[in-house]
């Protein structure tokens, strides 16, 4: 009785010391190895509340990744009324979040917050920014596009902790060596050997990429530019840099606006050269980075390998471009060529350095035709076939299911018409298949199918009246031949029509 009486009692210590103890160890939370990451929603933080972050970067210390970016008061209209777009890119804040795994990110505070007295963050504009630690002065340098009361150029701010708040130093109003002597898209890079770097474009036309090394001894000035690579074939924006395996890939998008882009690159065995010719790179031209601009891109080296991360923000003045402002996904590698895989969810495990395709991933692209951001008969990843000399296929503003835009079928003479997707490298196994349709009814045939799975074709009659969204669901498809072939197909009289949004095909 005695020893079991001084057992419990150790017992009681050890709690009550743990109790003291864990509070305190460390700020973090703690979270399993592998987490799953969803694209095409709006991400929130461990507390419950959006994550607001566009045109940053993040930066890994020790074991933590603080991720950086910029809350524009359009992104919060655009999130509490997600329908209907808006141009306000006003600046409200530079916000910080950290985690240990790339998935759950707890909120730091705002490193910067704007103001409306006229003092030197009452920004007209803030953006493209990135984080960088000089060892020799131990601070943390915030470099961003700015225009303000300090005038215009890139901004320069320090703090003594990554989570700020970070006190304004002053704005370099040129870079020499560049056309219109500034950057016009920016972001950070920092190489293996520490060295912390800009890579741009030039402010007006944006068709030079250039690469700067920040000062060295305090990252506090852009150093004399060097011209890596000009475009022959129209600006590049949302430019930014990553290393792998000895070679550096400086990827940018398209100028048209802020709107989803496939992704060019050019790449080299120096970081200031030279450069290879522009390539886009593989998977990001089917939907064009999967509905994002390029923003910025993660190294997760782990105890089994490395893996990039492509970070691609959704602006589109707020709302346009699918649901959601950040999407990333990992990239793989052929040799030195980069691929980018679409994905709606993966696996990530920071520790490791590795990822794997979620089970709940949508293998359909651009599923919500939200890629293209004009009106157009062609949609990207998708393929037409019709009957008549004007073609029934087109996208619709206004009205759709999610987003923006819907893809319609319909003509004022008799007409037959498909628009379909194929899918390969498909994980043999059971699907299901859905799709919201609206549809006049009345053609003779129309309907939303699924063939060449290494089955019959399956299809879904949608040639009655269907006057609001429904859902159509085509489940059981066993796909053994690692593809498949979605689409809708009508055969109609004049005046018919059908509307289609939000595809799925996903693996049960």
């Amino acid at each position: 009785m005695r020893k079991k009486t001084k057992w419990f009692t150790f017992l009681q210590s050890l709690v009550v010391l743990a109790a003291a103890i864990l509070p305190f160890v460390g700020s973090q939370p703690a979270f399993a190895a592998s987490q799953t990451l969803n694209n095409d929603v709006f991400w929130k933080d461990t507390s419950g509340n959006p994550i607001y972050s566009q045109g940053g970067n993040i930066l890994k210390v020790g074991s933590t990744y603080y991720w950086y970016g910029v809350k524009y008061n359009g992104a919060v209209t655009y999130y509490n009324n997600p329908s209907a777009k808006n141009d306000d890119t006003s600046f409200a804040a530079v916000t910080c979040y950290s985690s240990t795994d790339l998935v759950n990110w707890t909120f730091r505070g705002n490193v910067i917050t704007g103001a409306t007295d006229g003092s030197t963050w009452d920004a007209d504009w803030l953006g493209r920014l990135g984080v960088v630690y000089n060892a020799t002065t131990q601070k943390y340098v915030l470099v961003t596009q700015y225009v303000g009361p300090a005038g215009s150029g890139v901004a320069f701010a320090t703090s003594s902790t990554p989570t700020g708040t970070f006190a304004f130093h002053h704005v370099q109003s040129s870079i020499s060596n560049v056309v219109n002597n500034m950057s016009g898209d920016q972001s950070t890079f920092v190489d293996d050997n520490g060295k912390a770097y800009l890579v741009f474009s030039n402010t007006n036309g944006r068709s030079h990429l250039y690469v700067s090394e920040l000062r060295a001894s305090d990252y506090l000035n852009i150093e004399p530019a060097t011209n890596v690579y000009n475009s022959s074939s129209g600006g590049r924006e949302g430019n930014a840099m990553f290393k792998y395996n000895n070679t550096y890939y400086l990827c940018s998008s398209d100028l048209h606006g802020w709107n989803a882009s496939q992704t060019y690159c050019v790449t080299s065995n120096s970081i200031q050269g030279s450069y290879t010719g522009e390539f886009v790179m593989d998977g990001t031209a089917a939907d064009f980075s999967h509905v994002s601009q390029t923003s910025m891109f993660i190294k997760v080296q782990g105890t089994s390998g490395t893996t990039i991360l492509f970070g691609g923000d959704r602006w589109s003045d707020f709302a346009g471009n699918g649901i959601g402002y950040n999407q990333w996904m990992p990239l793989s590698f052929s040799g030195t060529t980069p691929k980018m895989n679409s994905l709606s969810q993966f696996n990530i495990d920071a520790a490791a350095g590795t990822w794997s395709v979620g089970s709940g991933n949508n293998y359909a692209l651009n599923p919500s035709y939200e890629a293209d951001r004009v009106s157009q008969n062609a949609l990207a990843g998708w393929l037409t076939w019709d009957n008549v000399s004007v073609d029934p296929n087109s996208n619709v503003s206004g009205g759709a299911h999610s987003g923006r835009w819907s893809a319609t079928q319909s003509a004022t003479t008799a007409y037959s018409a498909s628009r379909y997707q194929n899918l390969t490298n498909l994980p043999n196994g059971t699907y299901t298949l859905k799709v919201w349709v609206k549809s006049s009814g009345g053609q003779s045939t129309a309907q939303i199918f699924v063939k060449n799975y290494g089955g019959s074709e399956i299809d879904a009659a949608i040639n009655s009246s269907i006057g609001s969204w429904t859902q159509v669901t085509i489940p059981n498809i066993q796909v053994t031949n690692g593809s498949a072939q979605i689409g809708v197909y009508s055969v109609a009289n004049a005046n018919n029509w059908v509307r289609v949004d939000d595809w799925s095909f996903i693996k049960n």
